[in-house]
């Protein structure tokens, strides 16, 4: 063969890698990829290791190619932490661009400058108010829940991002019960991404979680710093840390069922309805296998649940007569009258249906197919009153360990 052609493939194939290398698509998973449609702050909340470091460069990258940004706030706990971590990090602004990319960064002035004009600038979390002055149109926050002066640094940047006709906000965080992360997910303009340690694991040596798994289960540590929960320091709760187990799902259940707690109000701001999926084996073992909650009209949390019930096959839907359980039945009847329904009747208190629900935890006769972090949050949180998804979940089991009106059946999952 032609020595030139054959020069001339190898190159075209060194080319072809270098760009895969570089191309963000090709490697992100869904959890990474900005979100769709109108939003302002893009707050994630996951355990270390998943990737918000790349993820955060990555989308600070996209948006300067795109041109939809040109002044761009990089602010961090230190200056030391965003120069090391954010800018020259191994997931860092600097390491996702591409040489012909021609990025620029001047380390005296802290800044990062393109070709086409865009300049991205370091900030602490330590001096506020050197946040006063500027103008942007993009930030990317790393670590918000350590921050000390967190609130304050959120102001100032609030106030300069004043730049653009869409002006939008990247956070990259480990959780953590503070009062600005626990604000943010209240907010209407936040889209919030969910995420483990475990989610990267193809991306992380096998000792690496072997030892977390072995070290680290059950423990605050990885409720928090691995599984991403946002998780109160409440002593006097029905759950404990150790108590939700994770495991993976069994290949079959002898019964299936979807547990509605209503919403008395369909606005936002209000409670949500609870949807919980919940199975038994024919061992007496209790899986929670999925979380379907969230701020939906009455039509919406219907077919939800129904939807629910058809992917998982159940065996029937269950709803709280005494509250807003006739609406379940009503909607049921009119839009899905095929699909069996089951109503409960509280004689107790929300709290007492609870009890032996967590003992049931307790004695690891319960485990998650799956982390649920909103759920999860709800129930390792809580002390007082239960409310949506975790009454939804103690429904579920409820019916499953101390209800005889369903005949068990073996299904396949």
């Amino acid at each position: 063969m032609n020595y030139y052609k054959v020069l001339s493939s190898r190159l075209k194939r060194y080319t072809s890698a270098k760009n895969h290398e570089f191309d963000w698509d090709a490697h992100a998973r869904d959890g990474q990829k900005v979100p769709k449609g109108p939003w302002r702050i893009w707050l994630i909340l996951a355990g270390r290791g998943f990737g918000k470091t790349r993820t955060g460069a990555e989308t600070i990258r996209k948006w300067v190619q795109e041109k939809s940004c040109r002044r761009i706030c990089l602010l961090g706990n230190h200056m030391d932490e965003v120069r090391k971590v954010m800018i020259e990090g191994n997931s860092g602004l600097l390491a996702v661009s591409a040489p012909e990319e021609k990025v620029v960064y001047e380390p005296s002035k802290r800044q990062l400058i393109w070709p086409c004009g865009a300049m991205a600038v370091g900030y602490s979390a330590h001096s506020p108010q050197r946040l006063r002055g500027p103008q942007f149109d993009a930030a990317w926050i790393d670590e918000l829940a350590k921050f000390e002066y967190d609130q304050q640094a959120w102001d100032q940047l609030m106030m300069a991002l004043r730049l653009g006709s869409n002006p939008r906000v990247i956070i990259t965080t480990t959780p953590r019960p503070t009062p600005l992360i626990k604000q943010l997910l209240e907010r209407n303009d936040v889209v919030i991404t969910r995420g483990t340690t475990w989610d990267n694991a193809s991306n992380l040596p096998t000792t690496y979680l072997e030892m977390l798994k072995d070290r680290y289960t059950g423990t605050a540590f990885a409720a928090q710093e691995l599984q991403g929960l946002v998780i109160e320091n409440q002593e006097k709760g029905l759950w404990k840390r150790d108590m939700v187990i994770h495991q993976t799902k069994p290949k079959s259940l002898a019964r299936i069922v979807v547990a509605i707690d209503p919403a008395v109000s369909e606005q936002h701001d209000r409670a949500e309805t609870g949807i919980v999926v919940a199975g038994m084996d024919d061992q007496g073992m209790g899986y929670v296998l999925d979380d379907c909650s969230g701020h939906f009209s009455a039509t919406q949390w219907i077919k939800t649940a129904v939807s629910a019930y058809e992917h998982h096959r159940a065996d029937r839907i269950i709803a709280e007569i005494n509250n807003g359980g006739d609406m379940v039945q009503h909607l049921l009847h009119s839009l899905f009258p095929n699909v069996p329904y089951q109503s409960v009747y509280a004689t107790r208190s929300k709290r007492a249906r609870a009890e032996p629900i967590a003992a049931l935890y307790e004695q690891k006769r319960v485990v998650h197919c799956g982390v649920f972090h909103q759920l999860e949050e709800q129930m390792l949180a809580t002390s007082g009153p239960l409310s949506d998804r975790m009454d939804a979940l103690v429904w579920a089991l409820y019916s499953l360990f101390f209800s005889n009106q369903a005949t068990p059946r073996i299904m396949v999952i």
